[in-house]
């Protein structure tokens, strides 16, 4: 009896130990799941926002219907595709090499509370790998292979959405206000003095009129305004597959879901192909090149982005205590961003009072030069959290021949979907 106990043993506590990796898989599904649902409202929402301009809090006409909650999804449903490709990239390849990986866990993320600006509804996606990846090759594919799937998507729906652009009164279903000025309505909505009669707006919409000042509707002299940037691909397909009649001014793509989308998509494509520490492209660069190449090209490029970030800061005709307190408050703040670069505090510190001095002769120099303060928050992740490093590998083989041209494709796809100012205000 007690030999048959101990022989069932083992496989009672197999049977146990399979049942908890079914328990497990099940709850990471559920989280999955849900999160996944959590992130479609808070984009759909989101989209419904921009597309309409109206919010769930407000009262009518500015408060959104159902009917205008349903139009969300042309703008969630494309760009959550692109997201949970380039997710699903990863962790297809992770898993093709029995790398112990997580699904993606999407952050849903909506400020529709605050009916001042809408948000994209969401902080991204990501996934957790549990185990360390042995060899630069696997870095390199599970690096590259999310940002080319998504990619990929994105050009199909850019290309779905400049082949398929609504025709130009569109844009008074969201702006009613622009159809007094007609189709050239851009030549007089951002000037800085233009303003419309009341009793003109009330011609074209007698049921809003009534919302307006009595004497004038004023347009972005006073309201901030949103404009996107642009990078080489979005440019292409502006130029060459749209019809230029139809392609909506800079100011109002945020308004065309299919084209936000790819844009977003774009966006976060290059920010993730960075060749710098732990994101996609830096994954990619220590397989092209190994460790200690690795070293000092991220360190080098990540000095660059953070001089370029922060032309603009240093105001060389702000009153003297203005630059008593905010100089040193901004070199602090690039000692922190070098913070995993170097471990000695010194050498930080010197990079920071180096960039700090560069930027301040390029201002002198050149005044009114400026870079793009929003990478200051990419810069500051990157460097005091991800990391400007990259941890080593047991097996440091050279890449194939076929991989390292797809390495140098991901470059350009890099260069083409970058844009040095994506979002003006």
């Amino acid at each position: 009896m007690d030999l048959i106990q101990e022989e069932e043993k083992p496989e009672q506590l197999q049977r146990e130990i399979e049942e908890q990796k079914r328990k497990q898989e099940k709850k990471r599904l559920i989280k999955f799941f849900l999160f996944l649902g959590l992130t479609l409202i808070t984009t759909t929402l989101s989209g419904a926002e921009w597309i309409t301009l109206k919010y769930i809090f407000l009262p009518e006409p500015f408060g959104m219907t159902w009917s205008d909650f349903l139009k969300g999804f042309e703008y969630s449903i494309p760009f959550l595709l692109i997201l949970t490709c380039h997710e699903f990239g990863h962790y297809l390849t992770a898993r093709y090499y029995n790398i112990d990986v997580s699904l993606p866990l999407y952050i849903p993320f909506w400020m529709g509370f605050l009916p001042i600006s809408p948000s994209i509804g969401t902080f991204g996606a990501f996934i957790t790998i549990r185990n360390r990846i042995k060899s630069r090759q696997q870095y390199f594919d599970v690096g590259i292979a999310g940002p080319l799937a998504g990619f990929v998507v994105a050009l199909v729906v850019l290309y779905y959405g400049f082949t398929h652009l609504p025709p130009q009164e569109y844009i008074y279903n969201v702006h009613p206000e622009y159809e007094v000025f007609g189709k050239d309505y851009g030549e007089y909505v951002y000037s800085t003095d233009t303003f419309i009669l009341n009793n003109d707006f009330a011609k074209v919409r007698p049921d809003l009129a009534e919302y307006y000042p009595d004497t004038a509707v004023h347009f972005y002299s006073d309201l901030p305004s949103i404009k996107l940037g642009s990078n080489l691909i979005f440019e292409y397909f502006k130029q060459n597959v749209a019809d230029p009649e139809l392609v909506p001014n800079d100011f109002e793509i945020m308004h065309y879901p299919w084209l936000f989308a790819g844009y977003l998509a774009l966006f976060f494509t290059a920010l993730n192909l960075l060749p710098i520490g732990q994101l996609d492209g830096g994954h990619i660069l220590y397989g092209l090149v190994g460790r200690k190449n690795h070293k000092y090209i991220s360190s080098v490029l990540f000095s660059i982005f953070v001089f370029y970030a922060g032309l603009g800061i240093i105001d060389l005709s702000a009153p003297m205590e203005d630059i008593l307190l905010t100089f040193p408050l901004y070199l602090f703040f690039l000692y922190i961003c070098f913070y995993t670069m170097f471990d000695d505090k010194k050498t930080r510190l010197m990079l920071a009072v180096i960039i700090f001095a560069l930027q301040y002769f390029t201002i002198f120099l050149f005044p009114g030069i400026e870079g793009y303060t929003g990478w200051l928050l990419f810069a500051f992740l990157i460097g005091r959290f991800l990391g400007v490093k990259h941890p080593p590998v047991e097996e440091n083989k050279e890449l194939s021949l076929q991989r390292q041209v797809l390495g140098w494709m991901a470059l350009l796809i890099f260069i083409g979907a970058f844009s040095p100012t994506p979002f003006v205000l």
